[in-house]
Order: structure tokens, then sequence, then C-alpha cells
């Protein structure tokens, strides 16, 4: 094959460049979907999260650039674009594929797309084990139905909820934002807890741990004497007390790397947990 003049070649570049630019303003020009408040959804009916809390839930979960936040249902895509403005990597999972595809033209006259994706997908079906930080504006019984889904998270994954809780799971943190938010204008944060229910063995005896959601209890077994201790997880930070003695330390699997404080002192401790 001959080739072609430079200035022909050139032509014909730049006249594809601009079809295509012309194309995706015709097609931005041509979707007019609009959302309305209260529009019935798969589980839930639309209600944009105001911005004031948007950002609230955001600094709630301490999101970085080194995070990947996913939204619960992300309707026009508010969330996962406020995110991406900070540097993270987000996404939204919409069931709406009009809402899906309205997400995406925000994103890009926000000029987030490289961070900020969309896709239809029901949530029941969807992974999202990858997310360091999960966002959602549902209800409280579709919170329930996802409760066993979240709890499986990597342990110290961020959960952020407007406006409805997980019953007993008690949130870590809260935060309500006053003045010029009017309705749905409470956050709620879970950190996922390390799972440490069990018998675990420490160089001077044993404990028995006891678990609901972040909130531990149990019995700590040495020198004859049994010590009924309680503290709490904080994803794999853990903290407890035990007679006069505070432990605090980190979870990894079945091992936990401890710090002992009592009036005699300090010391480093790990403890194992025994397996069937």
């Amino acid at each position: 094959m001959n080739r072609c003049r430079s200035f022909l070649c050139l032509a014909f570049v730049l006249a594809l460049g601009l079809g295509i630019t012309l194309a995706s303003a015709q097609d931005q020009q041509t979707f007019t979907y609009q959302p309305v408040v209260g529009q019935p959804g798969k589980d839930v009916v639309w209600v944009p999260t105001p911005e004031e809390l948007v950002e609230k839930m955001l600094d709630l979960a301490k999101v970085t650039p080194q995070d990947f936040v996913i939204d619960l249902g992300s309707g026009d895509g508010r969330t996962v674009i406020a995110a991406a403005k900070r540097g993270a990597r987000a996404l939204g999972i919409e069931y709406n594929p009009d809402m899906v595809e309205l997400s995406r033209l925000n994103a890009a006259q926000a000029g987030v797309s490289e961070r900020a994706q969309f896709i239809k997908a029901d949530l029941f079906e969807s992974d999202f084990s990858q997310a360091s930080v999960i966002t959602m504006f549902l209800l409280p019984d579709i919170n329930m139905r996802l409760r066993p889904k979240l709890l499986s998270l990597k342990p110290g994954t961020r959960v952020v909820s407007n406006s409805f809780t997980m019953e007993d799971w008690e949130p870590d943190d809260r935060i309500t934002v006053e003045g010029s938010c009017t309705s749905w204008c409470t956050a709620y944060l879970w950190i996922v807890p390390a799972k440490v229910e069990g018998k675990w063995n420490l160089p001077q005896g044993e404990m028995t741990l006891q678990q609901a959601f972040q909130m531990i209890s149990g019995t700590m077994h040495k020198d004859g004497r049994s010590i009924p201790l309680r503290g709490r997880l904080r994803g794999e930070e853990i903290t407890f007390t035990a007679g006069d003695a505070e432990y605090i330390g980190r979870v990894n699997g079945d091992h936990i790397s401890l710090r002992l404080k009592n009036a005699s002192g300090a010391a480093e401790l790990i403890a194992s947990r025994e397996r069937p």
C-alpha cells in the first residue's frame, strides 16, 4: 500500500478526531434524563444525599488517594465523584441504567472519569470485597441484608451510612451536619472488626474471647486465677483490660501482637489462637 501524503493523513486524523468529539458532544446533548426525588428503584426510592453530608461521610471515613471507595446504590454519582475529587479510586453500583449513564456524564463534566467508574448491577450479586471504604444511603432492612457481607470484608474496611443504622451493630462514630442541611443529615461509621472469638494461648497462660461485633469480653487464665477481661476492636486494632493490666495490640489472623502495661511495667507478647 502506498503511503499517503503527510498533509492528507493529517487532515484525515483531524477530521476523525473532530468527528469523535462532535459525536461525544452530541451524545451528551441528546441524553436528557432527569431523575426525580422519590422515584422508585429496585430496592429503594431515590433520594440524593445532601452535598454537605457527602463530604462529611468521606471525612468520617478519612478517605485518601490510597482508598478504593464503593458506593452502594450510587444514584446520580455524587458520592463517587466527590471521592474521586479527593484522589481516590471510586466505583458506583447502581441498578438503574439511566442513572448509570447520568453518573458517567456527571463524572466526565467533573473531570474525574479516570477515577470514577459506574456499573449497572444488583447490590446483592456484586463483589465489593476490594473496597477499603463502603458508602451507602439505603433502608434499614437493606442494611441488615447486606450486614453479613459487610462483616466479612477485610478488617479495617470503613462503612459509612447516611441516616440508617445496623441495629445492634453499634457505630464506631457518627456525625451530624447542622445549619445548611435540613434532612438526612446524620452519617454513621463502622469499622469492620477482625474475628477474634476463641481460645488463645499466651506465654503466661491462656485467654478465651467472646465477640459481639467490635465489642469483646472473656476470661484470662494465669497463675491458677481466672480474670475477667473486656475491650473492643477497631479493625485489626485490639484493646482490653484484665484486672489491673491493659493490653493494646494488633490482630493478624491467628496471632495477636500485644503490649501489656500494668503497675509493674510493660511487656511485649504474642497470643496464638487454638484451632480444632
